[in-house]
């Protein structure tokens, strides 16, 4: 019994996204759970490759709140999105949203050699972006936005951006442009933050109210 054991080496271990995440299964099924990324990596070392899987999910609730997860994992892709799953769902937050349907004004952000614009759009205009730009606004119930990717297409940036972007705590202009030991930074981030409701009342003076009588 024990050569048979040998023989067959260790068991895979099943990682069940349910053992980690508090919701209930009614409030699970209704998520929104997009895989944006799934590739296959390999790591060469002095002994020879090791072979791994790496996966990038959205999750979002379709009304305002939205995350992005990724992991990695040795032994199968299916791990590697639960554990992807897990990551998604510790990562949501709010989006503020105007008429809970678009953004409040235009935002604008880069990383790297990304920069990512988008724009308010009025009712019924849907989402002309991006895909994996649709795929996250789709998750976090936004309807109406217009995005445009300047530069690289690079898949990974365009998907932190966006989700930087929408999130709360993004970087303050022009993050990462001061002095170094190497004179300058190398990589700028700079970029304009998304605004909330307060934030453009505060700017105008004056109340917001929805146009829309239905």
């Amino acid at each position: 019994m024990e050569k048979e054991e040998e023989l067959q080496g260790p068991k895979r271990t099943n990682v069940n996204p349910r053992d980690f995440i508090d919701f209930s299964r009614p409030y699970m099924r209704g998520m929104m759970i997009f895989p944006l990324l799934d590739r296959r990596t390999t790591q060469q070392t002095g002994k020879g490759k090791i072979h791994g899987f790496y996966s990038l999910m959205v999750v979002g609730n379709g009304n305002g709140l939205v995350g992005v997860g990724e992991a990695r994992d040795m032994e199968s892709p299916i791990n590697a999105r639960n554990k992807a799953l897990v990551d998604g769902v510790k990562n949501m937050d709010w989006v503020d949203r105007f008429e809970e349907r678009t953004i409040w004004s235009e935002v604008q952000s880069k990383m790297g050699a990304v920069k990512v614009i988008m724009r308010p759009r009025p009712v019924g205009f849907g989402l002309h972006c991006n895909p994996y730009i649709h795929q996250i606004l789709k998750a976090a119930g936004i309807k109406d936005v217009s995005a445009k990717v300047w530069g690289s297409r690079n898949p990974l940036n365009v998907i932190k951006t966006t989700i930087r972007m929408l999130q709360s705590g993004h970087p303050p202009l022009q993050m990462g442009a001061g002095a170094t030991i190497f004179g300058g930074a190398r990589r700028r981030e700079g970029g304009i933050s998304i605004r909330g409701k307060e934030a453009i009342e505060r700017e105008r003076g004056r109340k917001l109210v929805a146009g829309r009588a239905w």
